[in-house]
């Protein structure tokens, strides 16, 4: 099965001059979702992690559905503002802005490894600052996994400490 046909392109969102990868075609269609999450997992088969780490929004999809064909557990990055135990946050910058991110201060112990998962990596800003979150609260970052990576952006500069995987490549 060929995902990247389950991959819809909205141009000019959320602002002009942007390209968006629609995910939710793929979403809808149960074989395709699974098909996904079939490939994923075998691209996590010889990495060994404590947790599943989910990127708001779209990256809660993936590591919940993720954590529980594996049987780990899931960390919730969040929005600021949304989760309602004390908190650690990091800014960061966008392509097409800036944003913070948090995670509650007690969900990851020194020494734990996680595996950071999102639907897209795009200049790698995001990620870096979950990654960076993580490392300063003792935790491990074993490998990035994405289901789509927008290659012409060359995120992988930015993230070249660390293992990434992606299953589509635009």
């Amino acid at each position: 099965m060929n995902l990247e046909n389950y991959i819809r392109d909205i141009l000019d969102f959320p602002k002009p001059g942007i390209v968006f990868k629609d995910i939710t075609p793929l979403l809808k269609d149960p074989k395709a979702f699974r098909e996904a999450l079939i490939v994923m997992e075998d691209h996590l088969k010889d990495d060994t992690f404590d947790y599943f780490l989910g990127v708001e929004a779209r990256g809660f999809i993936f590591a919940a559905a993720l954590a529980a064909r594996m049987n780990k557990g899931m960390i919730p990055v969040r929005k600021p503002g949304k989760l309602p135990a004390e908190t650690y946050r990091k800014d960061y910058t966008l392509e097409y802005g800036t944003a913070g991110l948090e995670i509650h201060k007690d969900a990851i112990d020194k020494g734990d490894r996680v595996l950071i998962v999102d639907d897209l990596l795009a200049t790698g800003g995001t990620v870096e600052a979950v990654a960076l979150m993580i490392e300063e609260m003792g935790g491990i970052v074993e490998k990035m996994l994405f289901l789509i990576e927008l290659d012409f952006l060359n995120p992988r500069e930015k993230l070249s400490g660390y293992k990434i995987d992606s299953l589509i490549h635009c």
